[in-house]
């Protein structure tokens, strides 16, 4: 049985994150723990700081560890003796960077995950590029939501820095991005790959007195974005997937005719205090039905709660200090347990079954698949090979 992979391409990788008003928080990254994704130092800081933020959490998992990215993104260790014995002046040389900046999230096999107080993004890259020349999905998944980051972060810089109340525009952010990522990509560092995208920012309007907050999501391609508000009980909100056909995903990259400014969807969705906001590559829910997702949520936040306060400093109520984290790392773990119960229904197999494939459980064998985000893509090498020919 081929080993599961967690939310997002080649892993499966899954972020959580609470809506909170926003008080005196540390704005460093404890990556440690799986709460938020690396940020440089120098990195830009609105000078009106927003009302709201998100509590954060991750949790990855990858059937094969990520590959190194190529130079210029990354440096090699020098075997010229004429170099220092020391390495400690090319520390900074390991880390992954392009256009002279660290390059923003973590990738997870073939995935990219980033994880900050008001925007998460998880992009599914195409495992298959890896047996193809110049191929590396993981490089396009990383580049572009680093690239989307920068973009948000510097229209919030930008907006913060004048008095008109400026609406984000995340399809823009997501086409510069893609533009960017082709740039870098391009001769004499040529790379390819394909990725899909999906974010959730986080915004405010100001009602009257009272700020709101409002969450922009962007989609393209079969990742998801799940808003679930807790003291209902309910799912408020779910992106839906973009198919060209069956499992083949719209995605950004090489020789894919999909771009954000004409196949990408943003909607706006108005969020309470306590919401939970999940970003996940489609390895969740093509393991884990709606109704079962909302229910591992729910049930995660309240054994959080009822942890010893040992296990958590200060405040617990929703999921606050780390609960993200735990509540992320569970719904993993349920969607693993599916995925390698080759009996087991799944949404994935009822869609395929639908379609007159025959399969049970939580894994597809034989069927081409594009996705790195389930058991299922054992083969996922040949899945919408059409973008990877020329």
């Amino acid at each position: 049985m081929p080993p599961f992979k967690a939310p997002i391409s080649s892993g499966r990788l899954w972020l959580g994150a609470r809506l909170r008003p926003q008080r005196c928080v540390s704005s460093q990254a404890i990556t440690s723990d799986g709460i938020t994704t690396p940020v440089p130092d120098e990195a830009l800081s609105p000078k009106n700081k927003s009302p709201f933020y998100f509590d954060t959490g991750y949790a990855l998992y990858a059937k094969r560890p990520p590959r190194p990215f190529p130079p210029p993104f990354l440096s090699p260790p020098s075997g010229s003796f004429s170099d220092p014995l020391s390495t400690h002046n090319r520390s900074r040389d390991r880390r992954p960077y392009v256009n002279g900046e660290m390059i923003r999230g973590i990738t997870n096999g073939d995935d990219a995950v980033l994880v900050g107080e008001n925007f998460i993004g998880a992009n599914d890259g195409v495992g298959a590029w890896a047996t193809r020349p110049k191929g590396h999905a993981g490089l396009w998944s990383r580049l572009i939501l680093h690239f989307w980051a920068l973009e948000a972060e510097r229209d919030a810089y930008m907006s913060s820095s004048n008095t008109s109340n400026a609406e984000p525009d995340p399809v823009h952010y997501l086409q510069k991005a893609y533009e960017q990522t082709l740039s870098a990509t391009s001769k004499p560092t040529e790379w390819h790959g394909t990725t899909t995208a999906c974010g959730a920012l986080l915004h405010h309007t100001n009602n009257k007195s009272a700020a709101e907050p409002v969450l922009y999501v962007t989609n393209l391609g079969d990742s998801q974005i799940i808003v679930l508000r807790p003291k209902d009980q309910e799912v408020i909100y779910k992106t839906s997937e973009q198919w060209h056909w069956f499992d083949c995903p719209r995605q950004l990259g090489t020789n894919s005719p999909d771009t954000p400014n004409a196949n990408a969807v943003m909607d706006k969705i108005t969020l309470q205090e306590n919401d939970v906001v999940l970003a996940m590559s489609d390895g969740v829910p093509d393991n884990l039905w709606e109704h079962e997702i909302l229910q591992n949520v729910l049930d995660s936040i309240r054994a959080w709660e009822q942890k010893p306060k040992s296990e958590s400093a200060g405040d617990r109520v929703g999921g606050a200090g780390g609960g993200m984290l735990f509540v992320a790392q569970e719904l993993v773990k349920a969607a693993r347990v599916i995925a390698e119960d080759p009996f087991a229904e799944s949404p994935f197999m009822e869609r395929a079954v639908e379609e007159g494939l025959a399969m049970e459980g939580g894994m597809l064998v034989g069927l081409p698949s594009y996705k790195s985000v389930g058991p299922y893509d054992e083969d996922e090498e040949t899945k919408c090979d059409v973008y990877s020919k020329g």
